[in-house]
């Protein structure tokens, strides 16, 4: 079935979301939700992207049986978009790139759980017919299905990667050339065109923000965290769940996560050339202590200087040197009554 047959069970839904909100003691509603990052359920494939299928019907049973509302990708984002109140512990499932277990292994068990999910295309390793890709006519079959089908760019770049002698707009021109070009294959095969982006390997800087703004798109990201009504649209967190993070003793804390209403005062992007780059994040007032903030990157705890506590203003550096392109700085805080937490993380690419 398509979302335009739900509408009107949408605004039936909100509506008693309302009223169960305004209810003494009755708490359903929400403004945040998690959104899963997925790409190989094998055992055969590269572990740091790999999720065993055994584990992959774990977090499915986990799912059922704690009261989660699994939804799809583009309702998930609609409602937060607009300020529309969302079930507790909304999940959005997506998976990127298309490889063939996606197709044979998940997609089969995400039906016999009737959960809906999003799949994001590079489109060229199916058009080259590329060993462990599935086909399109295997993609049909899961838009056909009812599988949101979304953009992974033509030939999956690292797109902050110039060309040699490329300059900025010959680069912005080329990405955006390849964003369009990827959008209009996964009409032509399956009809649908929804505008929702996963970078490849969840990189960006606000140039290609900006563009992607432009053309009308939202754009997913890699780095870990709850979405929720104050997020960046053009770079959304989400929660990869591979290789050691598929551990359903770490994924369940991160499955119920809620977002911080948080600005990064600056820098204002991912990109750094430093090993320990420094950053200002403003909590804005949330039902969150700011007391109990507690930042951290691989784990080890940052240096926190408040500059202005009671304007939640807070100065975040790392105390050792970070040598690989991509890491995060990662910021949580309980949730008062509950073993829950507000998370949300900072993303940085060293080219």
């Amino acid at each position: 079935m398509r979302t335009a047959m739900y509408k009107p069970l949408r605004t039936l839904f909100h509506a008693l979301l309302l009223c169960l909100c305004l209810t003494p003691g009755v708490l359903l509603a929400e403004e945040h939700g998690v959104i899963l990052v997925y790409h190989h359920v094998a055992t055969d494939t590269p572990p740091s992207t790999t999720i065993s299928p055994t584990d992959f019907r774990a977090h499915l049973d986990y799912l059922r049986d704690n009261d989660f509302s699994v939804v799809s990708l583009p309702e998930l984002l609609d409602d937060l978009q607009n300020r529309r109140s969302v079930p507790d512990k909304a999940v959005a499932i997506t998976f990127d790139d298309g490889y063939i277990s996606i197709y044979d292994t998940a997609f089969p068990m995400l039906q016999e759980y009737g959960y809906p999910f999003t799949l994001f295309l590079s489109t060229d390793p199916i058009n080259n017919n590329q060993a462990n890709y599935m086909s399109w006519d295997q993609v049909k079959v899961m838009s056909d299905a009812g599988v949101t089908i979304a953009n992974h760019m033509v030939e999956h770049p690292y797109m902050l990667e110039r060309r040699a002698g490329e300059d900025e707009q010959s680069w912005i021109s080329r990405m955006r050339a390849e964003l369009l070009e990827a959008e209009q294959t996964i009409a032509e095969h399956t009809g649908q065109s929804h505008r929702l982006l996963a970078y490849p390997y969840g990189e960006y800087d606000e140039r290609l923000k900006a563009m992607v703004a432009e053309e009308g798109f939202t754009g997913l990201a890699q780095n870990s965290g709850a979405v929720g009504y104050y997020s960046d649209f053009l770079a959304l967190p989400r929660y990869p769940l591979a290789s050691i993070y598929a551990n359903l003793d770490t994924a369940a804390t991160k499955l119920s996560t809620k977002s911080f209403n948080v600005r990064q005062l600056s820098p204002t992007g991912p990109v750094t050339e430093s090993t320990r780059p420094a950053t200002t994040l403003q909590f804005l007032p949330g039902p969150y202590n700011f007391n109990q903030i507690g930042c951290f990157a691989d784990g080890e705890p940052l240096t926190m200087n408040w500059v202005d506590r009671d304007q939640g203003i807070v100065e975040l550096q790392a105390q050792r040197d970070f040598t690989g392109r991509r890491w995060r700085y990662i910021c949580t805080a309980p949730v008062p009554g509950s073993n829950r937490y507000y998370w949300y993380s900072m993303q940085w690419i060293r080219l």
